[in-house]
């Protein structure tokens, strides 16, 4: 099962409550996995989540480890921050600024605070049992904190030839030392020798779908992905005076059936999909019908949107 905010728990996934007993437990499980197997009619998908559910709960040590938010796994469940990894000096990484994630980390803690009220000692507002208990609106927020820290790692190892940019404030969006709203960032910015990229990473816990140049899915409800990422974008290449070559929404593997997905253009923007395993090939390809960035030409986007780039 994916460890994030928004994943169903064992329980759901089962069908059952978290009071369930362990017979209970057991005879939904057989239930689940029988419904689900691809021999039998059903989704492979949900027959692999059914035996990761059972992983966690199977037994009442596992069972009682995951009710305790430390999941019996071999590894523990944890939505603290990761840092990026270490670079080293026979491989140099990408010019990195910003802090992803950062803004939605703040976001988070101060929804969670407000959530659990005034005066409550909070020790771990990254305690999975705590987090488990949230409204879905604040595990969202923290969702796509850790999506974006994700994607910033994945592309650490693209190369000193690329510089990214991290939590870039476009129109409304105020300084760190203010407060802003979600229209007020791109989440990722990435400019390389095969161009300009404007990125959002997301995740919404569910299976998203495209139609007419669009995102949608039960939990993207009317919200308009890939025309806001276009609306920012334009904001940042009219202050900088720059050209971007694509913008990209980054989903979780899981999401979307392929693995890269060329939208079509969103307000004269090449539009992609695609899964986070995928995004740094991409990249480092490029994308079709679009020439290579000369030396110049890379120093001297660099230099304007080093010159122009703000961050929330």
């Amino acid at each position: 099962m994916a460890s994030s905010p928004l994943s169903a728990s064992p329980y759901e996934v089962l069908g059952v409550s978290a009071s369930a007993t362990t017979e209970e437990l057991r005879r939904a499980y057989r239930s689940r996995l029988r419904a689900a197997h691809p021999d039998t009619g059903g989704e492979a998908q949900l027959f692999h989540a059914v035996q990761a559910a059972w992983e966690l709960v199977g037994t009442p040590e596992n069972r009682a480890s995951y009710d305790r938010g430390r999941p019996n796994t071999g590894s523990h469940e944890t939505f603290a921050a990761r840092p990026a990894r270490t670079p080293t000096a026979s491989r140099p990484q990408a010019r990195s600024y910003g802090h992803p994630g950062g803004w939605r980390r703040e976001k988070y803690l101060s929804l969670m605070r407000e959530w659990v009220g005034r005066g409550v000692e909070l020790p771990d507002p990254y305690d999975p049992t705590l987090v488990r208990t949230a409204p879905r609106d604040i595990r969202h927020v923290l969702s796509d904190a850790l999506a974006e820290e994700a994607t910033a790692r994945s592309l650490t190892d693209l190369g000193i030839a690329f510089t990214l940019w991290h939590d870039v404030a476009t129109s409304g969006a105020s300084t760190s030392s203010g407060v802003t709203d979600d229209a007020g960032k791109l989440d990722h910015v990435v400019l390389g020798p095969t161009g300009l990229f404007a990125l959002f990473s997301e995740d919404w816990g569910a299976p998203v779908r495209i139609k007419r140049g669009e995102l949608i899915g039960e939990a993207i409800s009317d919200e308009r992905p890939f025309h806001s990422l276009a609306t920012r974008t334009k904001v940042i290449a009219r202050a900088a005076r720059v050209r971007f070559t694509a913008i990209v929404i980054v989903i979780p593997d899981d999401a979307f059936p392929d693995s890269l997905t060329e939208v079509g253009k969103v307000r004269g923007y090449p539009a992609y999909l695609v899964h986070r395993s995928r995004l740094p090939g991409l990249l480092k390809q490029g994308i079709d019908n679009e020439d290579p960035v000369g030396g110049n030409e890379l120093f001297d986007a660099r230099t304007r949107l080093q010159s122009t780039i703000r961050f929330v």
